[in-house]
């Protein structure tokens, strides 16, 4: 039977560090396009455990500065890439007494998608940073369950793309949309039609013309210029991408 009279007290008295917990920590994959493939941002982690292993960036909660995971995705993705990333999802959480060798752990997943730029911008707070084409994890020296948690956001990444915008977060504004095509396959990893992607993304209304881009070589037509418009990563397809229009 308990001895406390109400729940203030027995909250006043309370101390968690009577219990064990599991530790708990945030991983962020962030992906991009560059060079015609799409792209993880992975870093070298400089100790033990895994030490010198490839890791998604992340990091333990801050209890105290936190006030939420998103926050503490949000933070860590800053500190690893010095950006905001105009998408963050949270993918999946996993835990088992396996996966760290420091005991039992729990991890929540989120993924970002950012436009390319040099690793050399995201050097400031680990030792080695670079992006690996997603198809080449298998081969990298993975520090923990990383190579399985960057199969998981991959295919979130692949079956969200088919019926929303997604593929715009990836992109340096403004864009074509020969660029904005090419992004979709990507993410995709299919082929899509060119008049009926096209009619589909500007029967939706969520692009707005941002000029035109001179035509390669000098020749030809000059591309239209896009912009995603106001409230366009809302934006719901009634029909995934692929499917006969």
């Amino acid at each position: 039977m308990s001895s406390w009279q109400s729940e203030a007290e027995f909250l006043e008295h309370y101390d968690s560090r009577h219990y064990s917990g599991p530790l708990v920590s945030v991983d962020v994959a962030i992906f991009t396009l560059h060079e015609a493939q799409l792209k993880v941002l992975l870093v070298q982690r400089g100790e033990f455990p895994c030490k010198g292993r490839w890791a998604l960036p992340g990091g333990f909660i801050n209890m105290g500065g936190d006030a939420d995971l998103y926050a503490t995705a949000r933070r860590k993705l800053k500190d690893k890439t010095g950006v905001d990333a105009p998408l963050l999802e949270q993918v999946c959480s996993l835990g088992n007494d396996a996966r760290d060798p420091r005991g039992w752990s729990v991890t929540v997943l989120y993924m970002a998608l950012v436009p390319w730029a040099p690793t050399a911008e995201f050097m400031e707070s680990v030792t080695d940073a670079r992006w690996w084409p997603v198809q080449w994890v298998d081969e990298l020296a993975m520090a923990f369950d990383h190579a399985a948690l960057i199969e998981a956001a991959r295919d979130r990444l692949k079956n969200k793309t088919a019926y929303t915008v997604l593929p715009v977060h990836v992109l340096k504004r403004p864009f074509t949309l020969t660029q904005l095509q090419n992004a979709f396959e990507l993410l995709m990893d299919t082929q899509l039609e060119k008049k009926s992607f096209r009619r589909r993304i500007l029967n939706a209304k969520i692009l707005e013309e941002a000029g035109e881009a001179s035509p390669e070589g000098g020749r030809g037509r000059p591309a239209a210029l896009y912009v995603p418009a106001r409230g366009s990563e809302k934006h719901l397809f009634a029909r995934v991408f692929g499917e006969t229009a």
